[in-house]
C-alpha cells in the first residue's frame, strides 16, 4: 500500500517545477506601428505586462538602425506605470526620423525597471519582443 503512495508523491513533486515554469510569464513589448508625421516618425509600441508585479517605472534605451544598416540614433524611452496583467498602448514622435529607413529597431537597454518585489534585471531577463511592422525588433 506504501510503494502506490510513494509513487503517487514522487509523480506529484516532478510535476511542480513544470507547472511553475509554465506560469512564469513574460513582459510583452511589440513594435505595432511606424507611421511618417510632420515632424518625423510616430514609434506605437505595445507593452503587457505579465511579470506577476506592478512597474512602477519602466524605461528602455532603443537604437534606430536605417537603410544602410548604420545606427540613425538612440532614444530612451519612458514607459512609467504598467499595472500587473495590464496591456497599454504608447506612442512616441521622434524627430527627423524617415520611418521608411527603418531597417531595425535594437532594445539596447533596460534602463530602468522598478516596482515592488521586482529585481532590477526582471524586465530585461523576462522580455519577450514581436513585431507587426517589416523592420525588425528585439534584443
Amino acid at each position: 500500500m506504501t510503494r502506490p503512495f510513494v509513487g503517487v508523491c514522487l509523480a506529484a513533486l516532478l510535476v511542480v517545477p513544470v507547472a511553475a515554469q509554465d506560469a512564469a510569464t513574460p513582459l510583452a513589448l511589440e513594435l505595432n506601428a511606424l507611421q511618417p508625421v510632420d515632424a518625423g516618425c510616430r514609434v506605437t509600441l505595445v507593452a503587457s505586462n505579465g511579470l506577476g508585479n506592478v512597474l512602477d517605472k519602466a524605461t528602455f534605451e532603443l537604437a534606430l538602425f536605417g537603410a544602410q544598416g548604420g545606427i540613425d540614433r538612440l532614444v530612451s524611452l519612458d514607459f512609467k506605470a504598467l499595472g500587473v496583467g495590464k496591456t497599454k498602448v504608447l506612442q512616441f514622435e521622434l524627430a527627423g526620423l524617415d520611418c521608411a529607413a527603418v531597417t531595425r529597431v535594437l532594445i539596447n537597454d533596460v534602463t530602468s525597471c522598478e516596482g515592488p518585489g521586482l529585481a532590477p534585471d526582471a524586465c530585461a531577463a523576462n522580455l519577450v519582443t514581436s513585431s507587426r511592422v517589416a523592420a525588425q525588433f528585439g534584443v
